[in-house]
């Protein structure tokens, strides 16, 4: 076989030596990475994120995976003949609606995840209730309405403590937690839990380095629909007069204020990226430029 050339071999080197000043950081360091939505669709983008999580626990960081399901509970929500109701953003949970939750997102979705990083030589763990290694606790999400009332949202939880122990005893053992978004009460009621709060409240109590939110898109953009106008960098309060100003589109609020909570909570750097591009997580964690958007305290 034709030997590569010597200037291919030696930018390969470079990459590695830009990337060996960010692994010797970070070392160590606690990621929690939040799964969900368009990534777990596309067959090949997961396998690239699995890889790019399994590159980063064999350098030394220690990964923690927090993952929705939505599509997988709505298909299976529309076999059952179930129509999904959202209020504020959150699936109406209703009983049969919380049975398919259970099955379809805290034990298809969350062992099908760790099976997946082991076949590519990982070691994971799903954490969820058919293992009696639920890691999330907590009680009914209280949201007020309009009138300042309750809303009825069902069984939808807010994660009140973490199991912070159980999940650093498998990092110290350099296997990957991968968290299914429910939470269980102390009388044994579960509930569905929206990812992006359940990734937050687990990246605050294990006092994460950074926070990654996979998304479908690039990051936060001057203009929604051009990609090269995403901002690399941000700190909380440009964030918040994005947002007070209306230059962020609708859609990207709710996710820009999910980003500015946990930085607020101590997390150091909070990351949104388009997690089907090919090893955009390496990309954003393991160069001097990155490929989406960087959110600090400032």
């Amino acid at each position: 076989m034709k030997a590569p050339p010597l200037k291919s071999a030696v930018q390969k080197a470079d990459v590695l030596i830009e990337a060996c000043e960010w692994i010797r950081k970070f070392r160590d360091r606690v990621t929690v990475i939040k799964l969900g939505g368009s990534v777990m669709e596309d067959e090949n983008a997961l396998r690239h994120l699995l890889l790019d999580i399994l590159f980063m626990e064999t350098v030394g960081m220690r990964p923690v995976v927090v993952h929705g399901g939505g599509a997988n509970i709505s298909r299976e929500m529309e076999k059952a003949g179930l129509t999904p109701r959202w209020v504020q953003g959150r699936r109406y949970t209703d009983e049969a609606t919380l049975d398919i939750v259970e099955r379809a997102l805290a034990y298809e979705t969350n062992e099908m995840l760790a099976k997946r990083m082991e076949e590519l030589g990982g070691r994971a763990v799903p954490l969820n209730f058919r293992r009696n290694m639920n890691v999330l606790f907590g009680g009914k999400l209280n949201l007020p309405g309009p009138d300042g009332k309750p809303l009825d949202l069902g069984f939808v939880g807010d994660v009140a403590s973490i199991d912070r122990s159980t999940i650093e005893n498998f990092l110290v053992g350099r296997i990957l937690p991968i968290i299914p978004s429910m939470c269980i009460d102390e009388f044994g009621q579960k509930y569905n839990v929206n990812a992006d709060t359940a990734a937050t409240a687990v990246a605050v109590a294990l006092g994460a380095e950074k926070l990654v939110f996979l998304s479908d898109i690039n990051g936060v953009r001057r203009d929604k629909n051009d990609p090269d106008t995403v901002i690399r960098s941000l700190t909380v309060s440009e964030a918040k007069k994005m947002i007070d100003d209306g230059v962020v589109d609708a859609g990207m609020i709710p996710k820009l204020q999910a980003c500015i909570e946990p930085i607020e909570k101590g997390i150091r750097k909070v990351h949104i990226i388009d997690g089907r591009e090919r090893h955009s997580l390496l990309l954003e964690i393991y160069t001097s430029r990155g490929v989406g958007t960087e959110i600090y305290r400032g």
